[in-house]
This record gives C-alpha cells, sequence and structure tokens, in this order.
C-alpha cells in the first residue's frame, strides 16, 4: 500500500520553492549552513529561512513566481542560530539527534512511481494516487475523468468528480508528504530545504541508498555533535548525500519526487 503525490500538489509546491533556495545557497557559498520552511496557498506564499548566506529578495521572488505562479510573498530571513553554527566549527558534526531508516523500493512503489509520473506529464497539476494490492486510485486534477477511466480502465478515477486543484484552493507545507517522498522509509525528519549537514537530509539519504544497495532495511540514528555514526566518519555521510542530490539535478529537483521516485 502506498500513495503519492505529484510535483504539482500544494505541499510539494512548497516543497520545491524550500529546494530552490537551497540550491541558491549553495552557488553562493561552498557549504551553507541553511533551513528554510514555506506555507503557500490562497494567493500568498509565507517562507521564514534561517541560513549563513544572504539571498537577494529579488530571487526569491523570483523562484515563488516561476514554480507558483504569481502569489504575494513574505519572507523572512535570519541567520542560523550561533550556538548551532559553532558546532559544525573546524569539522562536520551533526547538527542533530535522529533515528533514520532505510528501506528498498517495492514493485508496488516503484509502480506508482511510474503511473505518477506518465500522469504529471500529461496534466502538469495537482495530483495523489493510491496502489494497494492491485488497486489503483487516481485523483487528477484539470484533466478529463471519462479519458482517464479509459486509460486506467481498472483505476478508480476522481471518486468525487472533476477538480482544479493547486494552490488557489489548498495550503501546502514543506516536509508534509514524508510517506510519498520516502515510502516505508519514513522516520521523524524531513528531507527538503535544508542543506546536506543536516542529518535529516544526509542520514536518511545514506540509509535509503544503502537499502537499494543491499535488498535490506539500514537503520541508524545519530547525536548531536556526533562525528561518526555506526563508525562511519560524517563527513563521508554528508558527502555521498550530496553527491546524490548532485547527481538528480539539485535540491529542487530532489524536492519534486523524494526518494522514491
Amino acid at each position: 500500500m502506498y500513495e503519492k503525490v505529484c510535483p504539482g500538489h500544494p505541499d510539494k509546491v512548497a516543497d520545491r520553492i524550500a529546494g530552490a533556495l537551497v540550491d541558491v545557497a549553495y552557488s553562493l557559498q561552498k557549504d551553507p549552513k541553511i533551513a528554510v520552511e514555506v506555507l503557500i496557498g490562497h494567493g500568498k506564499c509565507h517562507i521564514i529561512t534561517e541560513t549563513s548566506v544572504k539571498i537577494p529578495r529579488r530571487t526569491v521572488k523570483s523562484i515563488v513566481k516561476r514554480i507558483a505562479g504569481n502569489v504575494k510573498v513574505d519572507y523572512k530571513e535570519v541567520p542560523q542560530d550561533p550556538i548551532l553554527a559553532k558546532n559544525q566549527d573546524g569539522k562536520i558534526r551533526c547538527g542533530d539527534n535522529g533515528i533514520f531508516k532505510g528501506t528498498p523500493v517495492t514493485k508496488e512503489q516503484k509502480e506508482l512511481c511510474r503511473i505518477a509520473h506518465d500522469l504529471y506529464t500529461m496534466y502538469n497539476s495537482d495530483g495523489k494516487y493510491i496502489l494497494d494490492k492491485g488497486k489503483l486510485t487516481i485523483c487528477q486534477s484539470n484533466a478529463d475523468s471519462e479519458y482517464l477511466k479509459k486509460k486506467y480502465p481498472n483505476a478508480i478515477i476522481n471518486p468525487l468528480g472533476d477538480w482544479t486543484g493547486g494552490t488557489d484552493v489548498d495550503t501546502g507545507a514543506t516536509n508534509r508528504k514524508l510517506g510519498s517522498d520516502m515510502g516505508d522509509s519514513v522516520t521523524g525528519g524531513g528531507i527538503v530545504g535544508k542543506d546536506c549537514s543536516k542529518a535529516d537530509v544526509s542520514v536518511n539519504i545514506y540509509v535509503w541508498l544503502k537499502a537499494q544497495e543491499t535488498g535490506k532495511t539500514v537503520k541508524m540514528s545519530c547525536s548531536i555533535g556526533d562525528e561518526y555514526v555506526d563508525g562511519i566518519p560524517y563527513e563521508k555521510i554528508v558527502s555521498v548525500a550530496k553527491n546524490y542530490i548532485n547527481s538528480i539535478g539539485g535540491f529542487e529537483k530532489f524536492a519534486e519526487w523524494g526518494l522514491v521516485r
């Protein structure tokens, strides 16, 4: 049983904006420290950014307009907590406590991702989908339900009828679709809107990659200040995560579909 949402879902729109701002931070500083929270809906986009690098407001507004259209932007930028920032001085250390679990992606999850990608290619709008032991439910906005019934004859299509979706009728917030992003690997920390020094990003990616490599569930935990996680240098874990992010095109691309792509 698995639920997937597409990049047009309001929560993913928020994730994509947060990811794009992290991309900007990396373009301005080699190893920025940044955490972004986004709340968007009904013509407004509220953003709070804790960051070691200043991002021009015009850049923020340009990103929001490109991803979400013409909405009013409320942007608050503050420096990272100096005490936490000092924890990273000289060496790359864990910035927080955390527990993490990576699990192999299932055939069911891969199949639903394929369907989600196909639908997003067709409609490029809000959509959410469930696959449960062969039972497929498709809720796709701005779509012709009759056409979808012909294309997916065994699926439940828009059970409440056609709908518009998007941030004009719904709100979105960062890291609210962890199940969609992480599948069975869901833990307490969200994976978008943060730089790779954050364990929520780096360790989650590391254990997920190891799970795909080994075919087994991989678990780790870390404490704030750790230089090693399960005997592995945290610096190496951060490097693995950053290389993965780079391989898929950056933090905004990472935010679009999450780990289960």
